[in-house]
């Protein structure tokens, strides 16, 4: 099952101000859920939520919603294709804070972050080299 597209999420903490990508298998295997929220698992989530007050007014206040209306897609979801802008321009800031030289923004390039080709919400995307981004594979391919 190597070949397997692996689809991208989002996870927000607004508690803490953190945002991240990772693969479902990095949701399953490695300790992502821990770093973003401080709990060992996602099932943890759901008691994080009903629970932890100050984290329920994070995501109300991030949201616009009222604590009846928080559910866990809020702060886990498939990302979008704006997410992943939303992430190329965070890579790129930090790369050019890392070079001492600054190049113009059309210069620089970021490596690929996930697999050549992904599943987001709009469906699958594939990794462009001459843009630096990822493409959206039309119907059929």
């Amino acid at each position: 099952m190597e070949n397997a597209i692996e689809t991208v999420y989002f996870l927000e903490n607004p508690e803490k101000n953190i945002i991240k990508f990772a693969t479902g298998t990095q949701l399953r295997y490695e300790d992502v859920i821990k770093e973003v929220f401080g709990v060992a698992c996602i099932n943890d989530l759901h008691m994080m939520i009903q629970y932890n007050k100050s984290f329920q007014t994070s995501i109300c206040n991030c949201y616009g919603i009222s604590e009846k209306k928080i559910t866990l897609d809020k702060i886990i979801r498939v990302a979008s294709k704006t997410d992943l802008l939303r992430l190329k321009k965070h890579l790129l800031e930090q790369q050019r804070e890392q070079v001492e030289n600054v190049q113009l923004v059309e210069d620089q390039h970021i490596q690929r972050p996930f697999d050549a080709v992904i599943k987001l919400q709009e469906g699958l995307y594939q990794w462009d080299d001459a843009n630096f981004s990822y493409s959206a594979v039309p119907n059929g391919a």
